[in-house]
């Protein structure tokens, strides 16, 4: 698959709630994972496992009441694409909305790398 292909998939999937099949069909075993800088503990996570448990964080701590996803901008072998959020963090009750901008590295034909900006 080409890049736009992938990032086409992984828009469709997003926007379709179905966060885990993107994982299976588009991700490779070696996929790094980083949150912002990856400097806090737990902000860097590679390969399937590392993804699976930061997932099962996610779900545990947020319910996802909305989620927008835009286009892909592609450049080569990497795409971006923008997150628009509204959440309640569910230890403190607290909802919110947040956007964040994802870039994503292809080797091969799959996702090796993902990289998330936002404001902390």
């Amino acid at each position: 698959m080409t890049t736009q292909e992938i990032a086409d998939r992984l828009v469709a999937s997003c926007r379709q709630g179905d966060f885990e099949k993107p994982y299976q069909e588009l991700y490779s075993p070696k996929i790094i994972s980083i949150e912002n800088d990856g400097t806090k503990e737990g902000a860097r996570v590679e390969g399937f496992e590392g993804i699976q448990q930061k997932g099962e964080w996610w779900q545990e701590n947020f319910e996802v009441h909305k989620t927008e996803v835009s286009d892909p901008i592609v450049a080569d072998n990497w795409f971006s694409l923008r997150f628009e959020m509204d959440t309640t963090h569910k230890p403190s009750g607290q909802r919110s909305t947040m956007s964040e901008i994802a870039v994503y590295q292809i080797e091969d034909g799959k996702i090796v790398k993902e990289q998330f900006f936002y404001d902390e």
